[in-house]
């Protein structure tokens, strides 16, 4: 079995022999395309493929394929981060007002609207749309005077539409209105972020996340749970066994940005060049121990350094502001604290690792790529040398991934069956293929390697480095229990977190701070939290109300989450699920302050469909008999508790309108906090369900205390 991938070493054939091997694909793709693409096996003159290839660089002329996966991969990723979690593609649903119905076709079912200024942008034809007769009372139907089929748009022009009923027009056809033609039907829940999102997510937008095993691996192993991304490691994993550590050589993001950053800037500067064999070489797995061990002990400390949660984070924190500021505007960039700044500082370290060496952090830091080293202990194909060997160190030169020793057999760890070495072998000496292939190999040690049997540093270096790594998690165990959240208290401040989120311990252990949320969610909402909980709450989500609020029609958050520490809760469950509770401070509140009324915050949760928060009149003046004067005083604000789930969207208006607009007050008059009684943070189960049962509760002792109204107003004294 031969896997062999690369492009060949072009030699000139002898005796009309040809010298150069060409598979059965190559074969057929030299048959299909022009000939002066392909390089001539006779004279050994290279094609313009071969010429084209070798301007690009020895890589791409060693190995294309390798080269195309890796691109196509960085491209899906930065697609998936960059469009598909975008989430201002969303537009919400329209409505056009003041159309007439000016006749009706009973037997067609088709009705002809009028309007009298144009539409600048009517419905389109095809479209479904439903109606509502505005000149009715919104109370007079439950759907406010809705028509009960929906209609087609069969023509459209900017002061005329025809639309089709679905079912049978009314005898006495439509009245003439005015209606609103609504693309929902009247009262539907909004959800154009949700619909966008499935829209877009023809792959999962976290995909990359959920095949970094460190993250599904470390995540399981704090949280004592069953991780479903775990199941996309396993496969990936399984992936790898064919095609030892092929992760890390065509699917990683972030080893093509390393290589494009040891490209274009890393590889000019050779001052700070170490050598190949250092103290170094077995980082990776010294870090890696350090991280299982620190999970062990219920701490995730794994999305520092974990490979692709690294790139998100840091894409999220360096482009993702330029993207908003310039698409949407700069005021609407989210500000930056000391959590930002630490992972830009650590996103651009492991790029400036190059200029140690290129790829110095997949070669020997990354703990990803340590998984996955280990798991090519079990491969089943491996980079193999035939006797053939010259030992013109041209293999050694080029890979990428330090994987040859000195006499050019293979560091099977190391090795990501990328091929390149392949592309550069004169003699065609280097073969892929299956484990145990032992026809006409070299022979081993020739040169002599100097290597032990445990790696390039011995028992000796394995020892201390594996007892460094332990050391190094106990500490960031002890560490983040000593100065961490403190999830179990039931005072001090606690961050509202996204909807659908994990009991707060729970939450800790399964957030891999990958900033994937951060992404997804519109506004905004989320921003990434310092260290206001310490070390163990770094670069989690939490809601700042103050900037912007849950939008109503938006579950992206849960959606794009990898390990489940956001659960994936549909959007009927996200609409009950409560985060937090407004609350409101009497004192500065305006209207309850008996400064001026204001209503800001009721009109915010009625536009999104909540009406938690109900009017009463508060500031009453008395006239001499001690009676209410009509409409004295303001009619102020209450929050019912029992219906506020806590989105924020009040406390955003209130300071943007009263604190930073009219600068009335110095902070929101109304505010969400979190805590206990105040949200829903279930492990499992409905929303819907505890919603319901509430109500039951609620209704059962609204029952018991009508059935004992007498008990109910005894004095105190007397009960």
């Amino acid at each position: 079995m031969r896997i062999d991938h690369f492009l060949p070493f072009l030699k000139k054939a002898k005796k009309g022999v040809v010298q150069t091997p060409v598979g059965p694909v190559t074969q057929l793709v030299r048959q299909a395309l022009p000939r002066p693409l392909f390089a001539d096996l006779e004279t050994g003159k290279p094609g313009l493929v071969r010429r084209w290839l070798k301007w690009i660089g020895p890589s791409w002329h060693s190995a294309p394929l390798r080269r195309i996966v890796q691109g196509t991969c960085l491209a899906l990723f930065l697609v998936l981060f960059f469009y598909v979690c975008w989430p201002y593609t969303a537009r919400p649903t329209r409505s056009w007002t003041n159309w007439v119905a000016a006749e009706n076709d009973i037997e067609k079912r088709e009705v002809k609207f009028l309007r009298g200024e144009a539409e600048a942008n009517p419905p389109r034809v095809g479209e479904t749309l439903f109606l509502v007769d505005t000149s009715l009372p919104v109370e007079e139907t439950a759907t406010g005077g809705a028509t009960a089929a929906p209609f087609a748009v069969i023509h459209a022009a900017e002061k005329e539409l025809v639309l089709k009923a679905v079912a049978a027009l009314p005898t006495e056809g439509l009245a003439p209105g005015p209606w609103s033609l609504q693309q929902n039907p009247p009262g539907a829940w909004p959800r154009h972020y949700t619909q966008e999102l499935a829209r877009k997510e023809k792959i999962s937008a976290e995909i990359f996340l959920t095949i970094d095993p460190l993250v599904s691996l470390s995540t399981g192993i704090a949280s004592r749970s069953w991780i479903w991304s775990l199941t996309s490691a396993a496969v990936i994993l399984l992936v790898c066994v064919f095609i030892p550590r092929g992760f890390c050589g065509y699917l990683c993001p972030l080893g093509t940005v390393i290589d494009l950053f040891d490209w274009s800037i890393a590889r000019r500067v050779k001052r700070f060049n170490v050598p190949e064999d250092g103290w170094w070489v077995h980082v990776k797995y010294y870090l890696l121990f350090g991280i299982l061990v620190a999970a062990c002990f219920g701490v995730l400390i794994s999305g520092f350094f974990a490979a692709i949660p690294v790139i998100t984070r840091g894409l999220l924190f360096t482009i993702s502001p330029l993207q908003t500021g310039t698409l949407r505007g700069w005021h609407l960039v989210p500000p930056m604290n000391v959590g930002h700044w630490l992972s830009i500082g650590l996103f651009f370290a492991v790029l400036g690792l190059g200029f140690l060496k290129p790829r110095f952090w997949c070669k020997y830091v990354c703990p990803s790529g340590a998984v996955f080293s280990l798991g090519n202990l079990f491969r089943v194909t491996e980079r193999k040398v035939e006797d053939s060997c010259i030992h013109c160190n041209k293999c050694v030169e080029i890979c990428p991934f330090d994987a040859i020793k000195p006499d050019f057999t293979t560091r099977v760890t190391d090795c990501t069956l990328c091929q390149t070495c392949g592309g550069v072998c004169p003699t065609h000496a280097i073969k892929f293929v299956d484990r145990f292939n032992l026809i006409q190999l070299k022979t081993y040690n020739d040169p002599p390697t100097h290597e032990t049997a445990l790696g390039r540093r011995g028992f000796l270096a394995a020892g201390v480095g594996l007892a460094a790594g332990a050391a190094g998690g106990l500490a960031a165990a002890g560490t983040a229990t000593a100065f961490g959240a403190n999830a179990a208290s039931k005072d001090g401040w606690k961050p509202v977190r996204p909807p659908g989120s994990l009991p707060e311990q729970s939450f800790l252990q399964a957030c891999i701070r990958c900033g994937e949320c951060f992404k997804a969610c519109p506004n905004d909402v989320l921003h990434a939290m310092g260290f206001q909980q310490g070390f163990e709450g770094l670069w989690t989500p939490h809601v700042a109300a103050d900037w912007a609020g849950c939008e109503s029609s938006c579950n992206a958050c849960g959606q794009v989450c990898p390990t489940g520490a956001i659960r994936a809760i549909p959007l009927e469950e996200k609409k009950v699920c409560r985060i937090g509770l407004a609350e409101l401070n009497l004192q500065t509140c305006l209207p309850h302050a008996g400064k001026e009324a204001c209503q800001l915050c009721v009109d915010e949760c009625v536009h999104a469909g909540y009406n938690a928060i109900e009017f009463t009149r508060v500031r009453t003046e008395v006239d001499g008999d001690g009676n209410p004067v009509e409409d004295s005083g303001f009619i102020a604000p209450v929050v019912l508790a029992d219906k506020c789930v806590g989105c924020g969207l009040c406390q955003t208006r209130c300071y943007g309108i009263n604190v930073l607009d009219k600068r009335l007050l110095t902070e929101s008059a109304i505010i969400i906090r979190a805590g206990e009684g105040k949200e829903d943070r279930l492990q499992s189960g409905s929303y819907l369900a505890l919603r319901a049962a509430e109500e039951k509760a609620r209704d059962e002792q609204q029952q018991k205390n009508s059935s004992q109204p007498g008990e109910n107003y005894l004095p105190d004294f007397l009960k």
